[in-house]
């Protein structure tokens, strides 16, 4: 409804992604399928994710066996996170009628690669569709990061999609001597930080970034009448 306004969002979230040192691939400019768009809450910004990797797995699912129906598939569907991620996470699988597990932590609080490859492999062998990892950067409750270079090499041998919720943190990665802690966003689908925590930005501003947006704008995709007159 306001073309200006959603071409300045497009190019300010690219100057923001340039700010945190995200790759090329999340940026509108790269000329690729990336891009940036401001949600209002993390919450929103991983339950999007959530939706756009639902809409991707059945797409796909369907794509070879024609016989599947969408009643058949979203019941085996199941996703994770950690211990220690942040309800809406949960509460994203409760509003996208999906499983979530909530996986055990090392002993410094964090989700391994292994504990997620391990998880995977017990609901396949059930019959379960894993198709969905959110990794955290920065919990709410005590500013752990998982390890997301070993879960991204997880989630692309699995082929299922990575969400990076920095909700609390990401604003740090603006500053190069914190950007060790996001190794491995290369290997993420989508990546969210909250401007409204850390950079003095009013509600609601939550900055999320996608590698293929159209996954999620296909989810929501409806074609009025009237939009077309």
């Amino acid at each position: 409804a306001s073309p200006a306004c959603t071409e300045l969002e497009v190019v300010t979230l690219d100057w923001l992604g340039k700010m945190l040192d995200l790759p090329s691939e999340f940026l509108a400019c790269s000329g690729g399928k990336g891009g940036g768009i401001i949600q209002g809450t993390a919450s929103e910004a991983t339950l999007v994710a959530l939706l756009g990797a639902k809409a991707k797995i059945i797409k796909k699912l369907k794509e070879e066996d024609p016989s599947l129906t969408d009643d058949t598939i979203i019941p085996k569907l199941v996703g994770y996170c950690s211990m220690q991620a942040h309800s809406s996470v949960e509460r994203a699988g409760l509003l996208g009628g999906i499983k979530l597990r909530l996986l055990d932590i090392d002993e410094k609080n964090r989700m391994r690669g292994d504990t997620l490859a391990k998880a995977i492999k017990e609901d396949r062998e059930k019959g379960m569709i894993p198709f969905l990892a959110v990794a955290t950067l920065g919990t709410t409750g005590s500013c752990v990061f998982d390890v997301l270079d070993e879960i991204g090499d997880v989630t692309l041998a699995e082929n299922i999609w990575l969400h990076v919720d920095a909700a609390y943190a990401g604003s740090a990665f603006i500053c190069p001597e914190y950007r060790y802690l996001m190794k491995g966003i290369e290997k993420a689908d989508s990546f969210n930080f909250n401007p409204h925590k850390w950079m003095l930005v009013n509600f609601d501003c939550s900055a999320m970034w996608l590698k293929d947006p159209s996954w999620v704008v296909n989810a929501f995709n409806v074609d009025p009448l009237y939009l077309k007159h």
